[in-house]
């Protein structure tokens, strides 16, 4: 189906994209206005009238559509159930496993895409139901709704599967609706591109040979083929850095020559140090504007601000390694929460005696027009080819999202009430306000960008001043206050890539519910079943490995926040009183850009964005350099240099490239798990592949052993001696 009759436009005097092969009686399209100054908009390009004004975005969706298509079908339901259930319990089984894998939405696409291929192929044309159970081919409309539905601390408190069921259900389902409501704001608007989609996106067409006007008309190497040979390669090439010479992944080559130097491991370290140096490199898909902004970000606070504070010796830093996952006591051991809790999970006193305001103001300085404007404009008044595109099909009513907020809100209530979680309802409602104030302004910025801003801390503060010293109320809160916004947006990425694709929003909704609910489920079971069966489980000497280390962040902001409480922490008099005024900071920021913005409207201001570059260095820890300088680097090549030197070349494979170093990575990852690492408790190669110089060399360092400036005296402590 063609886009809606729309005016045309066109000039003989503008230039068109040579690359592409445009002549000069092509419909051009100028580019609508953005409600703000759009840094992904480029003003002065031209543009086909029914495509999108986002080249990252015409490279990688389709900007016709076929109604005709089957989208919601047996084949995609079933499909999509089993990999749901296959995926979330092996996903749940090892997230407390280290080393552990991750099998992530890229792996789903790609498995269920020979499945749906096999189905079309072998079963039977009969019909269940009055459905069809082999409706022809596999569409990339049931591939999209299968993928979808595949991929959705600890305080010895155990309580039943009928609570933890009804706090995930409540947690997920209240983040589900929130983003459908909020979807006129962060998926109708074609500023809101969701650049991580692309890549999804970019694979689901390479994948079913979809043509159209977007790749251009670039000779060479077909997309499919050029997607299997980088596959291919990155995928064997993983196999080095992943197994066979494990130190190219923690490339701290300075740190070998001076394993003993504790300043040199803490400056070029990747495992507990800064990272100065990197020569390996990854992919991007992020604009590069965007990269910019966290690299900066990511330069001044870890490498600039950081050995500033940590060798003057700022809050004793030096008895601490200079980055760290973990908290600490005053001699220099991990933190026992244990010796300062009650029975019943509360602090015992006698034994104890800026980016999230840069957000807010970033939103009502540069956005809060559009908010105002998309909140009267419904779908077929969308400036946008795919939204035009989309207005054909029903859409799901605001008060289909209202009955599963209010359905889980019970369910949030009865959970909270029924067992002993000290956590009152009125904390639980302010924890649904936090989160429902920020969806949006959140959401903008990451749809525009691709880096979401944590609520984790306002959630942490806030609580841990009404409420402190009750560790288990904290992590409820920031459960119902941040993560139901987290989920909310992983909701609502998904509603744009079914846009982008042109899924139905009917089968969509339903999918997502029915997949939430049957993931959720297959997940508490598996973490009941291994809790029961696995001794020592979440032991640090756990034999099998299931240490459950991703839960150590976690533990650590329940004991700053929770157990302790930010008040004698952060509080006038305290020794981080002088953190708090970063909010003020957070809050002053984007006035500064937007002033400069609106002075120098052509100059590097416009794409300053504050909240970004405060938030960029917010997975730290447990990220590090190598997460960051790579990616940097990899981004300025590609989505800068080759995007402005080699546009055709960028536009027919950056995407799909990618795609494939995405999914190699992935598939790497498992078969060298599976095949290599788990199998006979990790024994594979123990006295050959593993002991050889390039699998250790780096564990013999300083940096390897998160090694401190200065150590504590037995008996000895540090800091200060009341609080």
């Amino acid at each position: 189906m063609s886009a809606p009759d729309a005016p045309s436009y066109s000039s003989e005097d503008e230039k068109v994209d040579a690359e592409k092969g445009l002549g000069v009686n092509d419909h051009i399209a100028p580019l609508a206005d953005a409600e703000f100054d759009d840094p992904n908009l480029d003003k002065n390009a031209v543009v086909l009238e029914d495509d999108s004004p986002y080249p990252e975005v015409r490279s990688a969706v389709a900007n016709t559509d076929d109604p005709s298509m089957p989208a919601s079908t047996i084949r995609s339901w079933v499909i999509g159930l089993i990999f749901a259930i296959i995926m979330s319990g092996l996903n749940q089984f090892f997230f407390f496993r280290y080393p552990s894998v991750t099998i992530g939405n890229l792996v789903a696409q790609l498995l269920t895409f020979p499945c749906g291929r096999l189905w079309a192929r072998f079963m039977p044309n009969v019909s269940i139901f009055g459905k069809p159970l082999n409706p022809g081919p596999y569409t990339v409309k049931e591939h999209v709704l299968s993928t979808i539905m595949a991929t959705r601390v600890y305080y010895n408190q155990t309580y039943s599967f009928g609570y933890q069921w009804l706090v995930v259900m409540s947690t997920q389902l209240i983040g589900f609706s929130i983003g459908g409501i909020a979807r006129r704001f962060l998926v109708q608007p074609p500023s809101m591109i969701w650049p991580a989609n692309l890549v999804n996106c970019a694979l689901f067409n390479t994948l079913h040979q979809q043509n159209y006007a977007g790749v251009g008309n670039r000779g060479g190497m077909p997309r499919e083929r050029f997607f299997a040979y980088a596959l291919l390669a990155a995928t064997s090439w993983y196999f080095f850095p992943g197994y066979i010479f494990q130190a190219l992944s923690y490339f701290s080559w300075v740190c070998w020559i001076a394993p003993d130097n504790i300043k040199i491991n803490q400056l070029f370290g990747y495992s507990s140090g800064l990272g100065i140096l990197r020569l390996l490199a990854l992919r991007s898909r992020q604009p590069w504007w965007a990269e910019a902004n966290v690299f900066t970000g990511f330069v001044f606070f870890f490498w600039f601000i950081t050995p500033i504070l940590y060798y003057s010796n700022v809050w004793y830093a030096q008895y601490m390694p200079i980055s760290s996952r973990t908290s600490f006591d005053n001699t220099g051991a991990s933190y026992d929460v244990t010796r300062i809790l009650n029975d019943d999970s509360t602090i015992n006193l006698d034994k104890y005696r800026c980016a999230i305001t840069a957000t807010l103001t970033h939103a009502f300085l540069y956005f809060r027009k559009q908010i105002w404007t998309q909140a009267r404009k419904s779908m077929h008044e969308q400036p946008d080819i795919h939204a035009r595109l989309m207005s054909v099909y029903p859409q799901v009513p605001d008060w289909w999202y209202v009955i599963v907020f209010l359905s889980m809100f019970v369910f949030g209530i009865i959970s909270i009430e029924v067992w002993p979680t000290q956590f009152p309802v009125w904390a639980f409602v302010l924890g649904l306000l936090i989160s429902f104030f920020y969806m949006i302004p959140i959401g903008m910025i990451q749809a525009i960008t691709n880096q979401q801003v944590g609520l984790n801390v306002i959630t942490e503060l806030v609580i841990g001043y009404m409420l402190p010293g009750h560790p288990v109320a904290m992590m409820l809160f920031k459960t119902w206050g941040y993560i139901t916004m987290y989920q909310g947006l992983v909701f609502t990425s998904d509603f744009k890539l079914g846009h982008y694709m042109k899924v139905p929003p009917r089968p969509m909704f339903w999918g997502q519910i029915v997949a939430t609910v049957v993931a959720g489920t297959v997940q508490l079971g598996v973490q009941a079943w291994m809790f029961t069966n696995i001794s020592d489980m979440c032991s640090p000497k756990q034999p099998d490995g299931f240490i459950c280390p991703s839960t150590e962040v976690f533990g650590t902001a329940s004991i700053i926040w929770g157990v302790i409480g930010p008040a004698l922490q952060f509080s006038k008099g305290q020794i981080y009183y002088g953190l708090l005024f970063f909010f003020l900071i957070g809050m002053l920021a984007p006035i500064f850009s937007y002033v400069m913005t609106y002075k120098f409207p052509n100059s590097f201001f416009k794409y300053v964005n504050f909240p970004v570059i405060f938030t960029g260095t917010g997975l730290i820890p447990p990220a590090t350099a190598m997460n960051y300088v790579p990616w940097a680097i990899v981004g300025f090549v590609f989505q800068y240099v080759i995007r402005r030197r080699h546009f055709s070349w960028w536009t027919k494979y950056n995407y799909v490239l990618s795609a494939a170093l995405d999914s190699s990575v992935a598939i790497a990852v498992i078969l060298i798990f599976f095949c290599l690492q788990y199998p006979k408790n990790g024994s594979i190669g123990a006295t050959t592949i593993q002991t050889w110089w390039g699998n250790t060399v780096y564990q013999k360092t300083g940096d390897w052993d998160s090694v401190a400036l200065r150590t504590v005296a037995d008996g000895a402590t540090f800091g200060p001696t009341s609080w």
